[in-house]
């Protein structure tokens, strides 16, 4: 078995182990910076050694890969960390603080000739999966326009609980970070490159942190797909998602999981193929969910597509077959999200356009 150390005592144990696990990893360590709490819940998930620090879980003899689940501002450290102990990595997102960091790990992670992938498994949801690949079979004719539309009330309680670093867009936190990562690697996938945006990163809900709960981003791919992605975490209203392609021949949407196009034979739902399919939500222990951020896994939705996730991980670094469906996104694919949440971010303060940088 491909052994492992996960980095984080929060996502890193509502997912990723358990998600590990059932990909066929041997969890082997988990690394936290509270000493008591990593002990406890390396306990709790039956993970034999509890590390204070990364040094000390690749010290390991039977690591073969890290997986990171720390706040953002971590991650380019201790996946540096990890790649120049010769470990394959998987990165949560937000990838690094900017592109230009981003850029440094895929060097060096390429340099070193390790494995690494990223933590978008909503690649792997059916409904995504599928209308991705709708589009990219040309099931609209040329993609034209796209939305992306998510309101839900997460966060709409101005004392709403997020952890500290959460709070500080300089950390890396905020609802752009969170997941908007998510829709970007998404519009990339399926449209290329994203040439500029004009953006806006406002505060719905009177917080106490800094970071915004809310983004709105026009954009345009060099391949000419104009688009919109608009979230917002702070909405009292009903629950509004909208995932919309409209091209040249057609329009490709989703209703949660399910599929439907329109052309000129009409509307008509798209059946997801076996090889989209992966395994149904598992909720985590609810004891551990104690923050309005811990609520974001309360459904445990990402931990189907976890699980496929973890296999091409394994199936990259044992160089086994890979699992069907989507390609992983691999750090290079984190440089480009991260160009564009740059993009974001400096036309927000200019109130303008922005170019996003090759």
């Amino acid at each position: 078995m491909v052994g492992v150390a996960v980095v984080g005592t929060g996502f890193g144990c509502l997912t990723h182990v358990r998600a590990l696990r059932a990909a066929g990893f041997d969890v082997v360590a988990l690394v936290g910076r509270d000493a008591s709490k990593t002990a406890a819940r390396a306990e709790r998930f039956e993970i034999p050694k509890a590390c204070a620090s990364l040094r000390e879980g690749l010290q390991l003899p039977n690591v073969d890969a890290v997986t990171i689940a720390m706040p953002a501002a971590a991650h380019a450290p201790l996946a540096l960390e990890a790649i120049e102990a010769g470990k394959h990595v998987l990165c949560e997102k937000p990838f690094t603080r900017d592109a230009a960091q981003a850029r440094e790990l895929l060097a060096a992670a390429d340099h070193a000739g390790v494995v690494h992938l990223l933590g978008n498994e909503m690649r792997f949801t059916a409904g995504q999966a599928l209308l991705t690949r709708l589009v990219l079979e040309g099931a609209v004719g040329d993609p034209q326009l796209a939305t992306f539309v998510l309101h839900v009330p997460m966060l709409a309680d101005p004392a709403s609980d997020v952890p500290a670093w959460w709070g500080d867009p300089l950390q890396g936190g905020g609802w752009l970070g969170a997941h908007g990562s998510h829709v970007v690697d998404q519009a990339l996938t399926m449209f290329g490159a994203i040439d500029g945006v004009s953006a806006s990163t406002p505060h719905v809900a009177p917080h106490a942190w800094t970071a915004e709960d809310a983004y709105l981003m026009h954009f345009r791919t060099a391949s000419g797909v104009t688009g919109v992605i608009e979230s917002v975490a702070s909405d009292r209203g009903r629950i509004l998602s909208v995932t919309r392609v409209a091209g040249s021949s057609g329009t490709a949407w989703t209703d949660g999981d399910r599929v439907f196009v329109a052309d000129e034979d009409g509307r008509r739902e798209i059946e997801v193929p076996d090889d989209l399919r992966v395994g149904p939500p598992a909720p985590p222990p609810s004891d551990l969910l104690s923050t309005a951020y811990d609520q974001l896994h309360s459904f445990g939705l990402e931990f189907g597509p976890y699980i496929r996730l973890a296999e091409h991980f394994r199936a990259r670094i044992t160089n086994t077959a890979p699992p069907p469906g989507p390609q992983p996104a691999t750090f290079r694919d984190g440089v480009a999200a991260m160009a564009v949440i740059d993009a974001v971010r400096e036309s927000a303060s200019r109130a303008s356009w922005a170019e996003v940088a090759a």
